[in-house]
């Protein structure tokens, strides 16, 4: 009998037996919060039959009514205030870290030390060192560890990723990222983000750590790179109160990057471009053609071959990544249902529980916290050319 084709068989209801039950304990309640909670959710009845059962245990922010609320709203049993009385919670298996960048690194290594598997938003830490402390905690743990790097997880990304293990586009010539958003543009937006102390960095970590992370996940490891940072509006608005707060990160910067396979590339990332809601690019080129992607197109992957044929008809294709044949497709739906943003976190915790119930390893597909150090080394290295006006090596 002929195989039925994915319109047929993608979205369709499968028997299953039970899966393992893994207690989560969330420590953040509002984007990356919000955002893994729903992943989390998914997971049971969209990804069939799922690695494991995510039970939704507890919740823990520094504002008691907001946690609360949001304890009652996304499903979580119970709701803490202090991260430390979360951690000595016997049904917390995974502890899952979406606060921000100043409060990875402490919470992370208890959590370790009390055994618990971790998955930490991005950046894994403020500067390389902290990051280094984090993958010494989980590897001297022996527990799971992941750095939520979620664009891996999209289809179209691994697809190119597969492509270029499959030799595709033969020798790489060329890898060129940007990431561009709009929002800092306004002087009035008053964040954590735009504070050394809580964030590390400004562009570079919030949106540069997540091209750097794709450039090692396509390409491979950076040798060298060469950059150049700025900061437009030098005074906002304290996020915790008062008067104005000097503005002591970059908001955008530009890197040139020498890989260790001998192809060369440019980083760019800002939050004052108006009109780029959410533009996260690349470009690869090789000997034997060329694959680009533009997030806001998030299931297409524009491809060029040489060897195309007929060579009257060459040229790109724009490849809609939603048959039941491509990356993570078989949980969704019928070919052209499109996706989204959101689904990246359905893909990449379900990863995460399948490494920890299975035993299986987090990388190469997903990255680990020993990424995470990696790219805080480069992120360290692109704001060390920048102060110092010199091409800097990466050493590990």
């Amino acid at each position: 009998m002929s195989e039925q084709v994915g319109f047929l068989t993608m979205g369709a209801a499968r028997a299953a037996g039970d899966a393992p039950e893994v207690g989560i304990g969330m420590l953040g309640y509002a984007f990356m919060g919000k955002a893994h909670t729903n992943g989390y959710k998914k997971i049971p009845y969209m990804l069939w039959p799922p690695p494991a059962r995510p039970r939704l245990v507890a919740i823990c922010g520094r504002n008691e009514a907001g946690v609360s609320e949001a304890a009652r709203r996304y499903g979580y049993e119970r709701a803490y205030t202090d991260w430390r009385e979360l951690l000595k919670d016997e049904a917390v298996q995974v502890f899952d870290n979406g606060g921000p960048n100043n409060v990875h690194a402490e919470p992370c290594i208890a959590a370790a030390e009390a055994g618990k598997h971790i998955i930490c938003e991005k950046p894994l830490a403020r500067s390389a060192s902290e990051a280094k402390q984090m993958l010494g905690a989980v590897q001297r743990a022996g527990v799971k560890h992941a750095c939520a790097f979620n664009y891996r997880f999209v289809p179209a990304v691994r697809q190119a990723r597969l492509l270029l293990e499959q030799g595709a586009l033969g020798r790489i010539y060329h890898f060129r990222a940007r990431y561009l958003q709009e929002w800092g543009n306004s002087p009035d937006v008053a964040q954590w983000r735009y504070h050394a102390d809580t964030a590390g960095s400004g562009a570079l970590g919030d949106l540069g750590a997540h091209i750097i992370d794709l450039g090692r996940f396509l390409i491979g490891e950076p040798k060298s790179v060469s950059a150049l940072t700025a900061t437009f509006i030098t005074e906002r608005q304290n996020p915790d109160g008062g008067g104005p707060k000097t503005v002591d990160v970059d908001d955008a910067f530009e890197a040139a990057v020498e890989f260790e396979n001998g192809a060369v590339g440019t980083l760019e990332a800002t939050r004052f471009a108006p009109g780029r809601k959410n533009a996260n690019t690349f470009e690869i080129n090789g000997e034997k053609g060329t694959i680009a992607f533009d997030l806001e197109r998030m299931n297409n992957l524009e491809v060029y071959l040489n060897d195309t044929s007929p060579k009257e008809a060459n040229g790109f294709r724009d490849v809609l990544v939603s048959e039941s044949f491509h990356p993570f497709w078989e949980h969704w739906w019928p070919q052209g249902h499109i996706i989204g943003w959101e689904h990246t976190f359905v893909h990449e915790l379900a990863h995460f529980l399948a490494a920890v119930v299975e035993g299986t390893d987090v990388a190469p597909y997903g990255a680990t916290f020993e990424d995470g150090y990696k790219n805080a080394v480069v992120c360290d290295a692109i704001v060390q050319s920048a102060r110092d006006g010199r091409r800097v090596q990466i050493a590990y």
